[in-house]
């Protein structure tokens, strides 16, 4: 009997590859195919090319627009492999019956975490270019690789929710830094928990020697780290980004980088992914960027997989899946 549910896996490098039981467990439902499509393609194509799916798993890209729900009308579910959900339009999902869905954000939690400090790490003590001498027989010039330490400098954290409380407890109880934050989302009473001190975005611009960005990305913070902002920071500072590219202005990142005034730059997000040599900053000697694999541990992508799994499994039962950011959904017709 041939099966009613179809599976589209969208732009997800990771999922049902590294562990294809879960993947076997979706074919079990009905048929499953890979789709690699650019993050920018137009609603009703993106539409037109997952004709006939009902399901979707998905990456940080491409963008479910209006469009696209206004030509995809059999779609029950879109289950995000990962905690983000801003290329997604909520309403218009809502309008239209599709359940959306995503990874909860302690699964990520602890990977992100660390690789946003361990980038920060690399970057200050010059880990990457000192290890490629050292491959090309220059270990003799090893007084060329004299970095930053971590360990009681004044950090700020941008964001300062899941991903960045755990950031903060990695650099206060880790490192002995003296942590800021800005997050207006958050008040004192909560920042009290992980010993941080609430600031605002001028003052930890102002005062601090490393800033870790862990913010979720909205329509009101994009590029908030810009020309302006870059002015504010003290000489020599350290950024890292483990959150979403398009926090910053990344041309504005490179000529701050170029002048001086930012000392380095590491993250794990571009503005436009996938990322092309001929970026501003993956050129650029002073910053260290790696192809968004803050998540990219065993323990997390199994995780994240079997709740991909899972929400599919309840969305055929018309079940909400959950942590559902688009919670309602009009039951399926017998």
């Amino acid at each position: 009997m041939k099966s009613k549910h179809q599976i589209a896996i969208v732009n997800s490098s990771s999922f049902g590859k590294i562990f294809p039981e879960h993947l076997a467990r979706l074919e079990q439902i009905g048929p499953v195919k890979r789709f690699k499509v650019d993050q920018n393609i137009p609603g009703k194509e993106l539409a037109d090319l997952l004709k006939g799916y009902d399901i979707v798993i998905s990456s940080v890209t491409p963008f479910f627009t209006k469009e696209f729900f206004d030509n995809k009308d059999e779609l029950i579910l879109i289950s995000r492999h990962g905690i983000g959900y801003n290329n997604i339009d909520l309403e218009a999902a809502k309008e239209h019956n599709t359940w959306v869905s995503i990874v909860s954000a302690l699964v990520e939690r602890d990977a992100v975490a660390e690789n946003n400090v361990t980038n920060l790490l690399a970057l200050m003590r010059m880990t990457c270019p000192s290890s490629q001498a050292a491959e090309e027989d220059r270990w003799k010039d090893r007084a060329q690789f004299v970095g930053h330490s971590l360990t009681h400098k004044k950090a700020g954290v941008i964001g300062i929710g899941n991903t960045g409380s755990l950031v903060a407890q990695i650099l206060r109880q880790g490192f002995l830094c003296d942590v800021c934050a800005y997050d207006p989302n958050k008040d004192q009473l909560y920042m009290d928990t992980f010993g941080v001190k609430k600031v605002e975005l001028d003052e930890l611009l102002e005062s601090c020697d490393v800033i870790c960005l862990c913010a979720s990305l909205n329509e009101h913070n994009i590029h908030m780290i810009s020309y302006e902002q870059i002015k504010q920071m003290k000489k020599g500072v350290y950024i890292s980004n483990s959150a979403r590219g398009a926090l910053i202005d990344e041309q504005a990142i490179s000529e701050g980088l170029e002048t001086g005034r930012i000392a380095g730059y590491a993250a794990d997000v571009l503005e436009n992914e996938p990322g092309h040599k001929e970026n501003c900053l993956i050129q650029n000697e002073h910053a260290l960027i790696t192809p968004h694999t803050s998540a990219y541990t065993m323990e997390c992508l199994e995780n994240m997989g079997l709740k991909c799994v899972d929400d599919v499994e309840k969305a055929i039962r018309d079940q909400c899946p959950d942590r559902a950011v688009q919670p309602i959904r009009f039951p399926m017709s017998s």
